[in-house]
């Protein structure tokens, strides 16, 4: 019962998770005792490292939600199609016969 209420989006915790890293390390960086132009060299290289990590993400994320969605479809169709045969089982039963 509690798997259906919760809202819960992996995701969008993982998102939120890496964007809290990203700004605690800009801070940690800004309020660290060095001189201003060292600390944008060091937000500088962490940022390219960051984007450097992140460019595949997309690519893998779009492939495994595709491949959901395909297997989602695929098992739907077959709830669809046995639905549909059941039904029509059923009806041929009930189905008053051909007279001439």
């Amino acid at each position: 019962m509690a798997d259906e209420s919760c809202n819960c989006n992996a995701g969008g915790v993982f998102v939120a998770f890496l964007a809290g890293g990203l700004i605690g390390a800009g801070l940690a960086l800004l309020y660290a005792p060095v001189a201003g132009q060292e600390a944008r060299v060091k937000i500088t290289n962490v940022v390219e490292d960051m984007k450097k990590r992140s460019e595949g993400w997309g690519g893998d994320i779009k492939k495994k939600v595709e491949s959901f969605m395909e297997e989602e479809k695929a098992i739907i169709k077959a709830a669809y199609d046995a639905g549909r045969e059941a039904m029509a089982t059923e009806k041929a039963k009930y189905a008053k016969p051909e007279t001439e």
